[in-house]
C-alpha cells in the first residue's frame, strides 16, 4: 500500500469523486477556531500531507476563522489538483470577538458564498452546504425553501456547482430537493449519537453522502469502556475504531475527522485501513443504544 492508497475507498455523487476518508479544517485556525493558528507552518504542512496520503475531500467554512482555514488551504494547494473536492458551508459568520452569529438571509448568503469563492481562489465552489439548525448543532425544524432557493439560484449562475445541507431533518431534506438535488448532508453523528440512524439509510438507497460532524464527540470526546476494550484487542487507539465503524456503518458515510497535527492526522487516515469483525461491530453498535 502506497501513502496515496491510505484514505481507502471513494464515494461517487453527481460525477463527484470523494475519498471516503476526508480532513475537515475546523481545528486549524486558533482556539475557539478564532484567530491565526498556534503554528501556521505545521497547519500547512497539515493539509499538503493529507493529500499526500490521499485525502481528496476537504472540510472548510469562512468563518473559520473567520477566513483563516480558507486561506491555508489556498496557500498549502492552490493551483487546486483536479481531483480533490473542496466543500463549503454558509450560513454564520463571526463577530469581532469569535462570537457565532446565524445569518441566513439572501443578501447575506449571497455575500458568504462569494466571500468563499474570494479566499478560496475559485471561479466555482465544488460544493456549498447550507448550514442550519442552531449555535450548538441542533435540527429546528422548519421551512428552508427560500435559503436553499437562494443557492439554487447561485449554482445556476454558475458560483456554484453542487448543493448540500447541514444540520436538517429528512422534512428538510425533501423540501431542498424538490428545489435542487441535493449531494450530500452534514450532520452531527458518531457512535454514541445514533438519532440520523433512519436519515443514514434514506440517503444510502437514494446515492446522497452522510458526513457526520464531530464523528470523535467534538467537545465531548467519546468514552465508552466497550470502545477502550475493542481498540486494546485491535492494538489500536479508540478514535481509529470509532472512525473505523463510521466507515462500516454505510458506504455512503464521508469523514471528515479534523487536526492540527500530522501526527495525529496520519493516526485518523490510518483508520481507512482498520478492520473491524463482525462480531467486534455487533459489541460496538451497543454504545449507541
Amino acid at each position: 500500500m502506497t501513502d496515496t492508497d491510505l484514505a481507502g475507498d471513494t464515494f461517487r455523487v453527481a460525477g463527484l469523486t470523494f475519498t471516503r476518508m476526508g480532513f475537515g479544517t475546523m481545528q486549524l485556525p486558533g482556539p475557539g477556531v478564532f484567530g491565526p493558528p498556534r503554528d501556521r507552518a505545521e497547519a500547512l504542512r497539515v493539509l499538503r500531507t493529507a493529500y499526500e496520503l490521499g485525502v481528496r475531500h476537504l472540510d472548510t467554512a469562512d468563518f473559520y476563522g473567520p477566513h483563516v482555514s480558507n486561506e491555508l488551504i489556498r496557500e498549502a494547494l492552490h493551483p487546486y489538483p483536479d481531483d480533490l473536492v473542496i466543500v463549503t458551508k454558509v450560513g454564520a459568520v463571526r463577530d469581532e470577538r469569535g462570537g457565532w452569529i446565524l445569518e441566513r438571509e439572501p443578501d447575506q448568503l449571497r455575500a458568504q458564498v462569494h466571500d468563499n469563492l474570494r479566499r478560496l481562489g475559485v471561479e466555482a465552489l465544488d460544493v456549498v452546504n447550507l448550514r442550519l439548525g442552531d449555535r450548538q448543532g441542533g435540527v429546528v425544524a422548519g421551512s428552508i425553501a427560500e435559503m436553499f432557493g437562494v443557492l439554487a439560484d447561485l449554482q445556476r449562475q454558475g458560483a456554484i456547482r453542487h448543493l448540500g445541507l447541514s444540520v436538517v431533518d429528512a422534512a428538510q431534506l425533501a423540501e431542498a430537493q424538490a428545489i435542487a438535488p441535493v449531494v450530500t448532508v452534514q450532520n452531527l453523528y458518531n457512535l454514541a449519537h445514533r438519532q440520523d440512524d433512519p436519515l443514514v439509510d434514506a440517503l444510502a438507497a437514494q446515492g446522497i453522502a452522510y458526513v457526520p460532524f464531530f464523528p470523535l464527540g467534538g467537545f465531548d470526546p467519546l468514552q465508552a469502556a466497550e470502545l477502550d476494550g475493542v481498540a486494546g484487542r485491535l492494538s489500536a487507539t479508540p478514535m481509529a475504531v470509532a472512525l473505523a465503524w463510521l466507515l462500516h456503518r454505510s458506504p455512503n458515510v464521508l469523514l471528515i475527522p479534523g487536526t492540527s497535527s500530522v501526527a495525529h492526522l496520519r493516526e485518523n487516515v490510518a483508520a481507512a485501513a482498520l478492520d473491524l469483525p463482525a462480531d467486534t461491530l455487533a459489541e460496538l453498535d451497543t454504545i449507541g443504544r
